[in-house]
């Protein structure tokens, strides 16, 4: 039987400086201005439009996380207002993490100060690499010296809980330099590293004019020897490509691998709810142009579909699986209102073919993706679908 999952919710903003070619994300380049209070108003009604989705009021927010496009466009006072408005309809939790997305090449210390005095607890620093000839090729607009200077402003002005973001397996990059960019986050002491492959989406100039990758072997090598040094300096790994201190997982990211429930607002936004009296998932869609967003009522152009229950399992899945914890059949249950029983089968035979491994943790079973799970995670998850 469905039961309600912990709330999130997740606030885009679609512009940046300039499209990377590797971006397959909802973002917009800024032609000149744009219309940045127009669009916070814009995001507090909808807001109210999916608050009336809620079946209960007094469910708390987890997390909120601001994501882009580069979010660090926007001013303190444009977070401000939308926190301080959102926590007067829905309670926040005590230990609420909010996160924001950050471009080391659009933030300064004035900025962030802003932020932090708005509510923001949590940065997530754009960083990708301390090289200046990936940053080139990838198209990024920020420096190596900006990247650094980012950190140890966000440091100066008081944020404790700081994310890298950091890609691996670049355009020709070797074993060498992917690891270098590596210790040098290291380095930088964050509380958390999302260290991610680089990899061509469809839909980017890179999926048109593909770069040349390293070769799978060289791949290989990087994992083994990044994976490594991260769990040399304590950085725990406890999703495919998220490395943690001192237990401090992203809250928001673990939400949603759990198929936890997030309320999305803006332009491209979506989101899922859980509707346990009606035994429904519903997921949320909203217009990706920006114009189209802002010029149109919300309640007519919010696209709404209800998730099955073969889509649930596999979608479930798809998210759990990526966790190094995995998940339990009470979990499973609860989240997608399926039996454990119609996957058991499967679950028995991945186990028995060294792709997925039975933990005890605490009293109670976890179904994890095993290492050679995890490298072939697409096949695993393949079984299902």
């Amino acid at each position: 039987m469905l039961e309600q999952p912990p709330l999130s919710l997740y606030i885009h903003i679609p512009w940046c400086i300039k499209k990377c070619p590797y971006c397959d994300f909802n973002s917009h380049q800024a032609e000149g201005s744009f219309e940045e209070d127009q669009y916070t108003r814009k995001l507090y009604d909808d807001f109210l439009v999916e608050l009336n989705r809620l079946s209960d009021r007094e469910r708390e927010l987890q997390s909120i996380f601001i994501g882009g496009g580069t979010p660090s466009l926007f001013k303190g006072d444009s977070f401000r207002f939308l926190l301080t408005n959102i926590r007067s309809h829905l309670k926040f939790s005590n230990n609420i993490e909010i996160s924001l997305e950050a471009n080391p090449g659009a933030v300064d210390s004035e900025k962030f100060q802003a932020y932090l005095d708005a509510g923001i607890n949590r940065l997530s620093i754009g960083v990708q690499s301390f090289n200046d000839k990936y940053l080139s090729k990838l198209g990024r607009i920020h420096s190596s010296t900006d990247a650094i200077k980012s950190i140890e402003i966000a440091r100066a002005v008081g944020f404790d809980n700081i994310n890298l973001d950091i890609m691996h397996s670049l355009p020709e990059q070797s074993v060498e330099a992917a690891i270098e960019d590596l210790r040098l986050a290291v380095e930088q002491n964050p509380s958390h590293i999302s260290w991610y492959q680089f990899t061509i989406e469809p839909n980017t100039y890179f999926y048109s004019y593909p770069p040349e990758l390293p070769s799978e072997s060289t791949q290989d090598s990087i994992l083994e020897v990044g994976s490594k040094i991260l769990k040399t300096h304590s950085f725990s790994q406890y999703e495919v490509s998220a490395f943690s201190k001192n237990s401090m997982e992203s809250s928001h990211n673990h939400n949603y691998w759990l198929f936890g429930d997030y309320l999305g607002i803006g332009s491209g936004a979506h989101g899922k709810l859980t509707l346990p009296s009606e035994n429904k998932l519903i997921r949320t869609n909203k217009p990706k142009r920006p114009d189209h967003y802002m010029s149109h009522s919300l309640d007519s152009v919010t696209k709404l579909r209800e998730v099955s229950n073969d889509e649930r399992t596999i979608e479930f899945l798809m998210n759990a699986l990526r966790l190094k914890e995995g998940f339990s059949q009470s979990l499973f249950e609860a989240r997608t209102g399926n039996e454990f029983s119609e996957i058991s089968s499967k679950i028995s035979n991945l186990i028995e073919n060294g792709l997925i491994e039975l933990n005890k943790i605490q009293g109670k079973y976890f179904y994890s993706a095993s290492k050679k799970g995890y490298k072939f995670l697409d096949t695993l998850l393949g079984e299902f679908v």
